[in-house]
């Protein structure tokens, strides 16, 4: 019996005004899948995550998260966006930051409960941020802070987990301890990561599709030159190195 897909997009169009921003884009996100999608500036991979959330609305095609409308699932979605604007002098510490992630769920007249507070530090400790619960968000490194974002998005208990450029404020070192936290998090929930770096992709999930307002997908993290120079529209180079494949561009 097939296995039904949790995340379904057929034929989806996107447009800004009379910039096509996703043409006709086709996807299928299965259970426990670790997903990468790479691609340039604006060839529409932010779009994509918020026509998931149900943040866009396409021209054309299909949209179902869970078998529902992007609106009706978005409980079951967590989201990590790509920057946060936020005054760094607000008072807010790591905990509060973390705990208003339980808000969907604790809802408008509900206090937060023991509950709430059990799962807050259960996720900050997932993301290795439980000691520092007291500090101001705004103190902060960016991987830090970067931690702490994923940390409010996994205390809502999601089955989703959409990242957008997760490591783009991330020095090198603090990249690599955040791929190795969502190799610990990818046997418990589904991931899309939306990213730039292409190594670091390449070695860490398990599917990548290319988008460049269309999508390029097979369903396995095997890449061709071809797709590569198609996405990113410029000559591709392929070396190795050791036993890991890296994938270089050339300039553009």
């Amino acid at each position: 019996m097939d296995v039904p897909a949790i995340v379904e997009l057929k034929d989806i169009w996107v447009n800004y005004g009379e910039v096509p921003a996703l043409e006709n884009v086709s996807l299928s996100v299965f259970e426990h899948d670790f997903l990468g999608i790479i691609g340039p500036n604006g060839g529409g991979k932010s779009t994509l995550l918020k026509v998931i959330l149900g943040l866009i609305k396409p021209e054309y095609g299909s949209v179902s998260v869970f078998r529902q409308s992007p609106e009706q699932a978005r409980s079951h979605v967590g989201y990590v966006s790509q920057r946060y604007l936020f005054d760094r002098d607000f008072p807010a510490s790591v905990w509060d930051v973390v705990l208003m992630g339980r808000y969907s769920r604790a809802g408008i007249l509900r206090r937060y409960d023991d509950r709430d507070r059990a799962e807050t530090a259960k996720a900050l400790a997932g993301v290795g941020m439980l000691e520092h619960r007291g500090k101001q968000i705004g103190r902060l490194s960016g991987g830090e802070q970067q931690r702490v974002f994923v940390a409010r998005a996994l205390v809502a208990e999601p089955r989703l987990l959409l990242l957008d450029e997760p490591t783009a404020s991330i020095d090198s070192t603090m990249q690599t301890e955040f791929y190795d936290l969502l190799e610990g998090l990818k046997d418990s929930l589904t991931i899309v990561m939306v990213s730039h770096d292409i190594g670091a992709v390449s070695v860490h999930v398990d599917k990548i599709a290319c988008l460049n307002r269309q999508m390029y997908y097979h369903g396995s993290k095997e890449i061709t030159p071809e797709i590569l120079e198609a996405t990113y529209q410029c000559p591709v180079q392929l070396i190795a190195h050791g036993t890991v494949p890296h994938r270089v561009l050339r300039e553009h």
